[in-house]
């Protein structure tokens, strides 16, 4: 992101604080990818993918004035997504099975079947961090502070989610 987006998406960050709809809607508009992707790596299927963003822009909508650093919008917007994440895998475990598999229309490219089915293996705990860390870029010490972990265990739990997503490939 360059300086000038930044400094964009601060001035849109501020005026949603104050309760302009408009503005919010373009933070949205901005972010619903990444949301989305984050949502349907660690979800595995696209609808719960769908409902976790929606949960999680209707908590931030509802929150955006309790936001303490404008310019932690992102990493604010993806703990309420990750919170909102660890709640459906506990309504879902309480009531039924999750879905183990993503559709061959949700993925893009066939070479990247098998890595999502392997990554679809690893536990909902598991994903979140590699999620943070290879998609969103987040360092252990931002994920830590998301997950309530200490860096040094986010940074243990993402090597051994490494080596089983590598015996997953095999």
């Amino acid at each position: 992101m360059s300086r000038y987006e930044f400094n964009s998406e601060l001035k849109l960050i501020h005026k949603a604080k104050r309760g302009d709809i408009k503005a919010f809607s373009e933070l949205y508009a901005q972010l619903y990818q990444e949301l989305y992707k984050f949502a349907l790596y660690t979800m595995k299927h696209s609808q719960d993918a769908e409902d976790v963003v929606s949960e999680t822009v209707i908590a931030a909508y509802e929150n955006i004035k309790k936001l303490k650093k404008e310019e932690s919008f992102r990493s604010w917007i993806f703990t309420i997504l990750m919170n909102q994440c660890k709640k459906h895998f506990k309504q879902n475990s309480e009531t039924e099975e999750l879905k183990d598999e993503i559709t061959a229309e949700e993925v893009s490219q066939e070479e990247n079947y098998d890595l999502l089915q392997a990554f679809q293996m690893l536990d909902g705990e598991e994903r979140m961090i590699l999620s943070c860390s290879i998609l969103e870029g987040y360092s252990s010490e931002e994920i830590g502070h998301m997950l309530a972990m200490n860096p040094a265990t986010v940074r243990s739990k993402k090597s051994r989610a490494l080596e089983k997503l590598r015996k997953n490939l095999a």
